[in-house]
C-alpha cells in the first residue's frame, strides 16, 4: 500500500528488503520468509483495554464520531455480519503472553482530551508528542493507566510530525518517565488529507506518477479521505500496540530496534489475492464506496489485514477462502 512503514519512527530501517507476497489465495503474505517470534514481553491481556483519545488540533464532531465508531466496533460481542470489525480483532486476540493469556477482546474508550489550542505547536517531533501525552495525563479526566491503558494521539490535517509522509503514517512506542513521569504505551496517527493523502490515505488517493496506467483512487467508505485513511493506520497501530506494547513481545527480525510486527507483515493487503500493489478483493456499496469490514451503526471501513499466528499468513474477515 504505502512506500513507507507505519512502525516506530525512531527505528525506521530503510535497508530492509521488500517483503515478498504469495500468489496463493489462502495465504496472503509469505509464510516461508516470516519468522514472527515471541520475545517474552507482555501483551495487553488485561480486560478491558482502555483507550485514551487525545484530539490534537481542530476536529469536526463527525470525524471524531467516525473514529470512535471504528474503535467501539472492535469489541462488539454480537457481530452483525461475517465481515465485522470484531472478527478482524479476533486474529489479534490469538496472541498470548508467556502465561498463555490472550490479548483482550474488549476495548473501551476510557477518556478523551481535546487540545484545540495546539498547546505544543503545530510542528511536533517524536519527543514533543510525549509532552502532548504528559499534558493530557496531568488534566482531568485522564488517569495514569499502567495496566490497561493505550494513549492514542490523533493530529489534525494542519499538524506536521517528524517523518510524517516521508517515513511514517503512524507509529507506536512507550513514553519515557523523564518526559511523562511514567512508562505508558501510546500511538500517534496523523490526518494526511492535506499533506500526503496519496501516501497515507492510499487507495483513496493515488500518487500522480501512477497516472492513467495505474490504479485509480477508490471512494472512501465514509466520504472522508483523510479520516478513512487514518482508520486503517489506527487499526494497524492498535494491533501492534496490543501484541507488542513495550517492543519486547511479538515481532519478526533479530533487531528489536527495527521490529517487523503483525501489522507490518500485511501492509497493503485488504482482501483475498492482494499483493504487488493490488489491495485484494474488497466490496463496494451501491454508491461505489469501497470497504472490507462492517462496524457499528451501519458503518463501513477499509482496514488492512493482520498476520495470523495460526494460519501463518495475513488474515481478515472478508477472506474468500
Amino acid at each position: 500500500m504505502q512506500t513507507l512503514t507505519t512502525k516506530h519512527p525512531e527505528y525506521i530501517n530503510p535497508k530492509l528488503p521488500p517483503r515478498t507476497l504469495s500468489s496463493s489465495k489462502k495465504f496472503e503474505g509469505s509464510s516461508d520468509l516470516v519468522n514472527l517470534r515471541y520475545h517474552m514481553g507482555p501483551v495487553l491481556s488485561s480486560s478491558p483495554i482502555n483507550i485514551y483519545l487525545i484530539w490534537y488540533g481542530k476536529w469536526a464532531n463527525s470525524q471524531k464520531l467516525l473514529i470512535k465508531d471504528f474503535i467501539l466496533s472492535i469489541s462488539s460481542t454480537t457481530p452483525s455480519t461475517k465481515t465485522a470489525v470484531s472478527l478482524w480483532w479476533q486474529t489479534v486476540s490469538l496472541y498470548t503472553d508467556q502465561t498463555g493469556a490472550n490479548v483482550s477482546r474488549t476495548i473501551l474508550i476510557a477518556g478523551e482530551y481535546a487540545d484545540h489550542a495546539y498547546s505544543h505547536g503545530n510542528q511536533l517531533t517524536r519527543l514533543s508528542v510525549q509532552q502532548v501525552i504528559a499534558s493530557a495525563v496531568k488534566s482531568a479526566p485522564f488517569p495514569v493507566d499502567h495496566k490497561n491503558g493505550i494513549y492514542l494521539i490523533l493530529t489534525a490535517p494542519d499538524v506536521t510530525m517528524q517523518d510524517f509522509c516521508r517515513a511514517v503514517c503512524g507509529f507506536h512506542y512507550f513514553t519515557f518517565p523523564s518526559m511523562v513521569g511514567y512508562t505508558l504505551p501510546y500511538a500517534w496517527i496523523g490526518n494526511s488529507a492535506k499533506q500526503c493523502p496519496e501516501v497515507c490515505a492510499y487507495p483513496f488517493a493515488v500518487p500522480g506518477y501512477m497516472g492513467g496506467g495505474g490504479p485509480q483512487a477508490l471512494k472512501p467508505p465514509n466520504g472522508d479521505v483523510g479520516v478513512d485513511g487514518m482508520i486503517s493506520v489506527i487499526a494497524h497501530e492498535l494491533a501492534e500496540l496490543s501484541t507488542n506494547p513495550l517492543v519486547n513481545a511479538w515481532y519478526a527480525g533479530e533487531d528489536p530496534t527495527a521490529p517487523t510486527e503483525i501489522g507490518d507483515l500485511c501492509e497493503g493487503l485488504y482482501g483475498t489475492g492482494g499483493g504487488g500493489g493490488y489491495i485484494g478483493q474488497v466490496m463496494k456499496d451501491g454508491g461505489g464506496k469501497t470497504f472490507n469490514m462492517n462496524g457499528r451503526k451501519g458503518r463501513k471501513f477499509l482496514v488492512q489485514w493482520i498476520w495470523s499466528p495460526v494460519l501463518k499468513a495475513c488474515a481478515g474477515p472478508n477472506a474468500l477462502d
